[in-house]
């Protein structure tokens, strides 16, 4: 009988456990003001938000919402190591294209409706590349000297 208390994970588990908390911590400080600069511009969503999370990163009620959905799929998608790759891999391709959305768009135009700035797009394409070297390299499969799958 297994016991529910000791629970192993693999890395790919921890690794999007931990990315799903940073998202919702993300989205929660959004809300607070003091980390987000300028909160009482906050709008729900529209370029015209002025709050800035850490005074740097645009954000609007849409924006951190997002946020908060994104760490909430991370934390149950790691439940299960298929579901971890999932959200990892899934998510890098999500941040892909906002980091390529983020290029083309006039940030002064209603397509900037998430809202996103130059410090977004960056972050955009670091959260890209790093959730997708954990999708993938942290549930390649191993196999030890003696030939047996691990």
């Amino acid at each position: 009988m297994t016991n529910p208390t000791n629970v192993t994970r693999t890395p790919v588990q921890s690794a999007a456990l931990a990315v799903g908390a940073v998202f919702l911590l993300v989205g929660i400080a959004g809300f607070i003001p003091g980390i987000t600069t300028d909160y009482d511009m906050l709008s729900f969503a529209g370029h015209h938000s002025g709050a800035k999370l850490l005074g740097v990163f645009e954000v609007s009620v849409l924006h951190n919402i997002v946020h908060l959905l994104f760490g909430v799929a991370g934390v149950v998608l790691a439940k299960t190591a298929s579901g971890a790759r999932a959200f990892l891999v899934g998510g890098a391709a999500v941040y892909l294209v906002l980091w390529l959305y983020g290029l083309v768009i006039d940030h002064d135009s209603a397509a900037n409706f998430v809202p996103v700035n130059d410090a977004d797009n960056w972050l955009h394409l670091g959260l890209a590349l790093g959730m997708a070297a954990l999708g993938f390299g942290l549930s390649r499969r191993t196999v030890p000297r003696d030939g047996r799958s691990v």
